[in-house]
């Protein structure tokens, strides 16, 4: 694959968006728009799936997903995204600012979505989320007040809580019951989001939470089953992944952007967690 880009495809929130959301129906999503979906990218935004009818599949950091309708997936900022192919789908996309996403939901979808959430049509939950989005896409079609914009954040507000509700419905976590250390645990996760490029030793979020380095080390890995270590380790080498495949930056510009300034060392955890060298997994994906 020749003539890559200098640096992944990345899209900031359209111009039509106003008050931070943008509800759009997928029929109109697939035709032409802003920009091509079906090229890898992603986005500054989040972006809520609603499908209640046909089939999408697309590649999401490197997993190709299927939506079947009715069910509801999420993609979230950073994520590198494209759509493969879709069949007769229906439903909706809400495009929304970070800035309108509350914390505990943030970190309740971001747990939840690991994959599409099945929707039934019978369920009361399904009637009201589609009563939800259609009344959304009413006000913001309609002629716009003074409120229409808080209108529509607050049912998206509505609408994420409906959805974090349901998740921890239908998948109660056993740890629960110890709420300090999910909270921990939750903490350490959004520290790693904003800081994984150079905060790469567990002393360093174990200090900014006030915990010793073994408890942060033993609540993270109770909950998740994975150390500390190998969660900076993992999170790094995934945005080295989305670089390799997506960009011409060489090895030692990659290891930089993901946080580390010897090459060697780089490159051994690279194939340590991933069974191949950079340029192997490079030339693999392209091929």
């Amino acid at each position: 694959m020749k003539n890559q880009p200098t640096n992944i495809l990345q899209f900031e929130l359209s111009p039509l968006v106003k008050a931070g959301v943008l509800i759009t129906n997928l029929q109109n999503l697939i035709g032409p728009g802003e920009h091509d979906f079906s090229k890898p990218h992603r986005d500054t935004h989040y972006l809520l799936i609603i499908a209640t009818n046909g089939r999408l599949e697309l590649n999401l950091d490197f997993k190709e997903v299927a939506i079947t309708a009715p069910a509801i997936l999420f993609v979230f900022p950073g994520q590198v995204h494209h759509i493969i192919q879709f069949k007769e789908l229906k439903g909706w996309v809400i495009t929304f600012d970070p800035a309108l996403i509350d914390s505990a939901f943030q970190l309740v979808l971001e747990k939840g979505f690991r994959s599409p959430l099945l929707l039934y049509r019978q369920t009361a939950f399904y009637q009201q989320t589609v009563t939800l989005l259609d009344l959304m896409e009413k006000l913001q079609s309609g002629v716009p007040d003074s409120y229409s914009g808080r209108s529509i954040q607050a049912l998206l507000a509505a609408l994420l809580s409906f959805i974090a509700g349901q998740i921890v419905t239908e998948a109660p976590d056993k740890n629960t019951r110890e709420s300090r250390g999910v909270l921990i645990e939750q903490a350490f996760s959004q520290l790693l989001k904003q800081h994984y490029k150079t905060w790469k030793q567990p002393a360093r979020y174990a200090a900014e939470l006030a915990v010793s380095v073994a408890h942060l080390n033993d609540t993270v890995k109770d909950i998740t089953g994975t150390s500390v270590s190998t969660h900076i380790q993992q999170r790094s080498i995934l945005e080295a992944k989305r670089l390799l495949s997506y960009t011409d930056f060489n090895v030692k510009e990659i290891g930089y952007e993901a946080g580390y300034d010897e090459p060697v060392y780089f490159s051994k955890l690279f194939k340590k967690i991933t069974g191949f060298t950079p340029l192997q997994f490079r030339q693999q994906f392209r091929d």
